[in-house]
């Protein structure tokens, strides 16, 4: 068995309990910026009023579940696994824009201009949030940064528990952390037609699309043997998984949805869980169009019975490939304090399902995360509550 000893978030909500207690009360960090001069406003969900770095994230997410895990470093034994969708693009894309300017200088030659620095470029490969987190913890155990678009969170978590499972560690700290506010990120997601003018609305008959999101979130994973033995305060016990891929387009989900309804139909059959047994589902929810109407398609086949379904990003943002370890630190939240956390920024909905418009006392045991990210990645995690 593999349980949850710890959490370390952050959004433009603040920290864990910050977060947690702001989206119970329907508050959004999302608010009209324009951190990038050349580019006009939209709404965002920043941390703070400049874009945040990708290790200064990693590094509070990671020091915030250590804390609460009770642990300190260093933890040489203790596997790593963080993970990103868009790494160190803040970083490429200044690389970028300085060669160019370097470039069309009086000094034409990039490595002879004075004023780009890359001396520190190895700092900028796709791994570098899980390398800064092993440097933190002083780990010597397996590190690894795995890469799945918006599913990139849960497949972190899979592969914690995996290193686990495998007897490589008994104990991982396993999540994803995003830094996404980049100019060629808004322009590319602009560009689609995919972005909000006004804000994240999932679910709602009048969803603009979706508003990018600072964040992440760790868990400190491990054995419950290895927890009981040290009397670690559980939030809860990893179920099962569910991963697939559509292999049909790199944006559009595939039609009927049968790749993410086998991914789904995994997690529960590896859980050992019907469809009636879950409590909740914590929903993708990305407030665009197509999204939100597949996957209320495919919860209203596997789900007839009706089952609250909430999505967190109209408080949060969409943190792309953090979103599904932020999505699992909520469910646990939730299993922990009985309660269903609300839709935030959702109007009027245009699906029929047990949509959660405020929080909702309830008794949740076993509960469903969701990720669904672009070339038909798909992940679902299903948690459960030791009572």
């Amino acid at each position: 068995m593999i349980v949850v000893t710890g959490i370390g978030l952050v959004s433009a909500l603040g920290n864990l309990d910050s977060t947690w207690w702001r989206l119970i009360a329907g508050e959004s960090g999302i608010r009209l910026h324009q951190p990038f001069p050349e580019l006009k406003s939209s709404p965002l969900a920043l941390i703070a009023q400049t874009p945040a770095s990708i290790t200064t994230l990693t590094e509070l997410a990671v020091a915030s579940a250590l804390q609460d895990a009770s642990l300190t470093a260093p933890l040489p034994d203790c596997g790593v696994v963080i993970a990103s969708s868009r790494g160190s693009q803040a970083s490429w894309e200044q690389l970028a824009k300085q060669y160019y300017y370097g470039l069309h200088s009086e000094k034409s030659r990039y490595f002879t201009n004075p004023e780009i620095d890359i001396s520190n470029w190895l700092d900028t490969l796709p791994n570098r949030a899980a390398i800064a987190a092993a440097r933190q913890i002083s780990s010597t155990a397996p590190v690894l940064a795995p890469m799945a678009a918006c599913a990139t969170g849960i497949w972190a978590l899979a592969q914690g528990c995996s290193l686990i499972e495998t007897g490589q560690c008994q104990r991982v700290i396993a999540g994803a952390v995003e830094a996404p506010i980049t100019p060629l990120t808004l322009v590319g997601f602009e560009k689609m037609g995919a972005l909000a003018e006004t804000g994240a609305y999932p679910f709602s008959r009048c969803r603009e699309g979706l508003v990018l999101g600072e964040g992440g979130a760790v868990l400190v994973l491990e054995s419950a043997e290895l927890a009981r033995r040290r009397a670690a305060p559980i939030y809860g016990q990893v179920l099962g998984f569910g991963l697939t891929a559509d292999a049909i387009h790199v944006t559009k989900p595939e039609p009927g949805g049968k790749s993410a309804i086998a991914a789904i139909k995994q997690c529960l059959e590896r859980s050992h869980l019907s469809p009636s047994d879950i409590d909740f589902i914590h929903a993708h929810g990305t407030a665009t169009q197509l999204n939100d109407f597949h996957e209320a398609q495919l919860i209203q086949k596997l789900f007839p019975q009706g089952v609250p379904v909430s999505s967190t990003k109209g408080a949060t943002g969409h943190t792309l490939g953090a979103s599904g370890a932020l999505g699992v630190a909520f469910c646990l939240m939730s299993m922990k304090h009985q309660l269903l956390p609300p839709c935030v920024g959702l109007k009027e909905p245009e699906f029929d399902l047990d949509l959660v418009i405020a929080p909702r006392r309830a008794k949740v045991l076993r509960v469903l995360c969701f990720s669904f990210g672009f070339g038909g990645q798909n992940a679902a995690i299903a948690l459960g509550s030791l009572d």
